[in-house]
């Protein structure tokens, strides 16, 4: 295990280090750390999302640290310095299968030395690995905090249908793709883009740039960007999803790049954007720059693999039966983007459930946005299992 200069620099406190941690299911794993100073504390593992790094939680680790807690943070499968996965679209996507995500987050953390972990924290597709943290080892994931992406459950497995009438192949119902096509305004959801081949040159090789395309992205799915007014969706329907922004179901004939370019912050916006310096989001393009998206757009492929959605209907049923909460900006659309997870996250899928935190002056990105009332959130919750 080697000690190495954070990435982030001075936009980074001075009790977070970076480390990389050897031999984890394959792979060399950078994480960002704090509160390491003092042994035998109860550990938080913090898990980000898309398109982000373990630098997403720097503003929340120093309170969670102070709070008396070992705070890790890694740079999860395909991003940032975490090396070992490959990034071929042709390869074999079984690595980035949530089950073994999974067992990137468990050897991890048995690799420095903890049995189990007080919480595992997951942000946007990070809640689902989390989630699926303690739902298969809630021995090891002790409690679990999902922020911004409602953790809807495992998939369900055909029940009862032994008797039914075989359906006709020509007669199979249109495809939730094949209906947003068909719309008025034709539609893609962004899950299908970012599976697609062309999502990573897309984003990767865009006219304005990866700084500029973050600074956009990060923009308009943040609560600086007014028209982010979320409600809830009546049902999984075309006609209802073509209700969400178009980063979530974007125009048919537009990437990613093309979508978020016209939402450009102007000047007075970049200025008064405190959450996000244009030094902070550096880090993020400088590390994008180096190693492109596919590493990140491996799990949405991997997610929509019919092996590997079969593998996760072997829980069909399972509950999260640790204490369980939900985080996320009172401004972001990823809340309700997915009809009814939300609702049963809360009642069905969560026995222990313990408390809703819609954050207001937050969107996506809420631990960036809002990092003192997401921290405090999360230290209520933790010391409540203590």
């Amino acid at each position: 295990m080697n000690e190495e200069v954070a990435y982030g620099g001075a936009t980074l406190s001075s009790g977070i280090r970076s480390r990389f941690v050897k031999d984890i299911n394959g792979l060399t794993v950078h994480m960002l750390e704090a509160g390491f100073e003092e042994k035998g504390r109860p550990c938080v593992l913090l898990l980000h999302g898309f398109p982000e790094l373990a630098y997403s939680w720097r503003k929340v680790m120093a309170p969670l640290a102070q709070a008396g807690f070992h705070v890790i943070a890694p740079d999860q499968r395909g991003y940032g310095r975490t090396t070992g996965w490959d990034d071929n679209y042709d390869g074999d996507l079984g690595a980035f299968r949530f089950t073994n995500l999974v067992r990137d987050a468990m050897g991890l953390v048995f690799a420095l030395g903890y049995r189990s972990v007080a919480a595992v924290v997951g942000h946007d597709f990070g809640s689902r690995v989390a989630g699926f943290c303690s739902m298969i080892r809630p021995d090891v994931f002790r409690s679990v905090a999902m922020m911004s992406a409602p953790f809807g459950g495992a998939p369900a497995l055909s029940f009862n249908t032994a008797d039914d009438t075989p359906q006709r192949a020509d007669a199979a119902a249109p495809s939730i793709h094949d209906e947003l096509a068909a719309l008025p305004r034709p539609r893609k959801h962004y899950h299908r883009y970012y599976s697609a081949r062309e999502a990573n040159d897309n984003m990767r090789d865009c006219p304005q740039g990866i700084h500029d395309f973050l600074r956009a992205y990060y923009h308009v799915k943040s609560a600086d960007w007014t028209p982010n007014k979320p409600f809830k969706l009546e049902s999984w329907s075309a006609p209802e999803l073509a209700k969400l922004p178009t980063y979530y179901v974007m125009d048919l004939d537009k990437g990613m790049a093309e979508t978020v370019a016209p939402e450009m912050p102007t000047a007075p916006e970049l200025a008064a954007c405190g959450w996000l310096t244009d030094e902070e989001l550096r880090v993020y393009s400088s590390e994008y720059v180096r190693t492109g998206f596919q590493g990140g757009l491996q799990w949405y492929r991997s997610s929509a693999a019919s092996k590997h959605i079969q593998e996760l209907e072997l829980y069909s049923g399972s509950t999260i039966d640790v204490p369980s909460c939900f985080i996320a900006g009172s401004n972001d659309w990823g809340v309700y983007q997915r009809p009814g997870n939300f609702e049963n996250m809360q009642h069905a899928v969560c026995t222990q459930f313990r408390a809703v935190h819609l954050i207001d002056g937050a969107g996506h990105w809420v631990q960036q946005e809002q990092p003192d009332d997401v921290s405090t959130s999360l230290i209520e919750f933790l010391k409540q299992q203590a």
